[in-house]
């Protein structure tokens, strides 16, 4: 398998396997015009499998949305084809718009311009809550 270097881009390294999928369609990856590599199961000597995206463009990571999905995640920005900055995530405090609450009564069903929020209840176990209703994201 041949996969291209990148000469000015991202890489998203140590996506847990099988997450890359999640990744790109909640970076909405499909819409850019540019290519994109996704790897899928890759021997890691670190995680033991992993999956990488690449991304030949360069273009505003919403690291919220990566750090909620998974907080392992490296996102390494390439400049001239070399790694000019690297980024570590961590759990975002709040998410904004990335699930809609499941509660019924709650009142982001019933004002649809509402976001929708959830706050970090508990970092150990990656929980987080609705702002307004307080039901936990499932």
């Amino acid at each position: 398998m041949n996969i291209d270097s990148i000469k000015n881009g991202i890489v998203l390294d140590h996506i847990t396997a099988g997450k890359a999928m999640e990744v790109y369609e909640s970076l909405e990856l499909a819409k850019l015009d540019c290519s994109v590599a996704m790897i899928m199961n890759v021997k890691s000597n670190k995680m033991g499998r992993k999956d990488i995206l690449k991304i030949d463009d360069d273009f505003e990571v919403n690291l919220d949305v990566l750090g909620y999905i998974d907080p392992n995640i490296s996102v390494c920005i390439i400049k001239d084809g070399k790694v000019s900055e690297k980024k570590k995530l961590t759990l975002p405090k709040q998410i904004k718009n990335i699930h809609k609450c499941k509660n019924p009564r709650c009142i982001t069903s019933i004002e649809q311009e509402l976001d929708h929020i959830f706050y970090l209840a508990d970092e150990e176990t990656q929980t987080y809550r609705c702002i307004y209703c307080e039901t936990k994201k499932g």
